[in-house]
């Protein structure tokens, strides 16, 4: 992230269990220190962090940190490993995108007596915690498991913009220039990829423009699939998009109307419209498109938000070129914007038995004091002078009916005074609304108002809550949910994989042997039983 206002397994044998069990057993020894596993960036160590040591101070704490990276795939290994060895900290400071704890997994350590109940904690030591769970109770559901106890804290997040994470970013020097406007239909949409692939709009006399990438990251198949089917949120570590109709949960993917959203997807793929290396690439190679030496390439986007596919502040200010295309209409009228729910599943902060009561206490008041307003300013972003600065007379806050509360500032990246993305646990709609944003949008320190207004053109879109299926509301039965994992991530691997092959020709989708053999490989993956087990959390809510 450029700025601070960008808010966007190993399995244990029955051995290793048993020995897990026995650990729980095993009173904690105090040290004096609180021995603390948390990801540690580049930019300096958790350690040497001012923000740390502030804290520290202020709450009597001595840190001592086990550290991992913020590449998930090591990050989350290693806090595995550490469980799983019984080799595991007094307490865990976790990063939802990075090494999150699942449900799955607080249930199992949580039974297993690793992690310890926080409710009784919350109660007695957290007054501000407890006001928020009051203020949002669907954050306070989230958090509690059927067994009634509070074994994480997950994270609260209302920014706006993130709601809408499937936009399509239109660069508007081409169609300016092409005498064209924004697209509000499919077929607009094929009409302006056409002009940006063969009318020549950067002006080189090649036909080097790239209409509409994206990347793996952030499918590009969710903007496009809207105007057919509703596209659920997607991502590698994402379920696969499930729907309600009429009460029942149902896989997206094997509908009559998915399978026309791949026709229409892989038309603008075999014209060359489409970079089909969207299913495959990084944010990076994404970005290393975007910002291509010389001559600008890239003609739109799917992505959360532009700076992800062009840097801030472009000497050629092409930055500044890309604007939101609201969802486009599909053949019979279909118009949805995929919607994130600000409930955040994945438990960050989690305290072990290997705590002392006292030790609990202080981290408890710690993750109190990230869920105010001045707490998460400061362990979020950033000292103020430094990362922020108060409102004052005379400044408008993003949204102008509230009053400002504090103005942003241009955050340095080699800065190690936050504990950043490690320190977001709380982030209302009217905190962050309140910040103060210039009014020009396309200067990097008004890129919250850009991101704003961007939102306001999907929020008509959002999908009724009928067809949402709350994920985030449901907690895994303790007897199956290694099952439910295991087909999750089977049949969300094979439907990304097969839309992909869709798309680019490998498989044809206008084959309905093709297709049928899709969708007998998804029942031969369990996807009737999957669908199952998913209707049964979800009738028991």
């Amino acid at each position: 992230m450029k700025h601070s206002m960008i808010r966007g397994a190993i399995a244990a044998t029955a051995i290793v269990a048993t020995s897990l069990a026995l650990t729980a057993c095993t009173p904690p020894a105090d040290n004096g220190q609180l021995v603390a596993f948390g990801p540690q960036g580049d930019n300096g160590t958790l350690k040497d962090n001012s923000f740390t040591k502030e804290v520290e101070e202020k709450f009597g704490i001595d840190f001592d940190w086990q550290t991992t990276t913020y590449d998930g795939s090591v990050a989350g290994e290693k806090r595995q490993v550490s469980l799983a060895s019984g080799d595991y900290p007094d307490a865990y400071f976790l990063v939802p995108w990075v090494d999150a704890f699942s449900r799955s997994e607080l249930l199992k350590y949580g039974k297993q007596g690793v992690l310890v109940p926080l409710e009784d904690l919350i109660d007695e030591y957290a007054p501000t915690l407890k006001e928020r769970f009051e203020e949002k109770p669907d954050w306070k559901e989230s958090v509690t498991a059927p067994d009634g106890h509070i074994y994480a804290i997950t994270q609260w997040s209302e920014c706006y913009h993130c709601s809408f994470p499937s936009k399509l970013w239109m660069n508007t020097s081409w169609l300016k220039k092409l005498g064209l406007e924004q697209p509000t239909t499919t077929e607009e949409l094929r009409t302006v990829l056409r002009a940006f692939k063969n009318d020549d709009p950067n002006g080189n006399g090649a036909q080097d423009e790239v209409p509409l990438s994206g990347s793996a990251t952030q499918p590009i198949i969710n903007y496009l699939m809207n105007a057919f089917s509703y596209a659920p949120v997607a991502g590698p570590s994402s379920p696969p998009p499930l729907v309600m109709d009429n009460g029942d949960v149902k896989l997206a993917a094997t509908s009559d109307e998915w399978r026309a959203g791949l026709e229409y997807i892989n038309s603008l793929a075999a014209e060359g419209l489409l970079d089909t290396a969207a299913f495959t690439q990084n944010g990076e190679a994404l970005k290393a498109l975007g910002d291509n030496a010389g001559t600008e390439l890239l003609g739109s986007a799917v992505d959360l938000h532009p700076y992800d596919f062009v840097t801030a502040d472009s000497p050629d200010g092409r930055d500044k070129n890309y604007d939101a295309v609201a969802p486009v209409a599909g053949p019979d009228g279909t118009q949805l914007a995929t919607w994130r729910s600000p409930v955040n599943p994945l438990g960050m902060f989690a305290l072990t038995n290997k705590s002392t009561e006292e030790e609990r206490i202080k981290a408890i008041k710690l993750i109190d004091y990230l869920v105010t307003d001045d707490g998460d300013k400061r362990g979020a972003m950033g000292p103020e002078g430094e990362a922020w600065v108060p409102a004052v007379d005379g400044d408008v806050a993003l949204d102008p009916e509230l009053d400002p509360t504090f103005k942003p500032l241009t955050y340095d990246e080699t800065s190690n005074a936050a504990w950043r993305s490690m320190a977001q646990y709380w982030d209302s709609l009217e905190y962050r609304n309140s910040q103060v944003v210039p009014e020009d949008v396309y200067s990097p320190d008004g890129y919250e108002r850009r991101l704003l207004i961007a939102s306001q053109a999907y929020d008509p879109y959002k999908p009724d809550e009928s067809i949402l299926f709350p994920s985030e509301k449901l907690w895994p039965n303790e007897d199956t949910s290694a099952d439910l994992a295991d087909l999750q991530t089977n049949i969300a691997n094979y439907v990304t994989q097969a839309q992909a092959e869709f798309v680019t020709g490998q498989r044809d989708i206008n084959d309905d042997a093709a297709w049928q053999a899709y969708l007998d490989d998804l029942s031969g993956l369990g996807v009737e039983q999957y669908l199952q087990m998913q209707q049964d959390l979800y009738d028991a809510l």
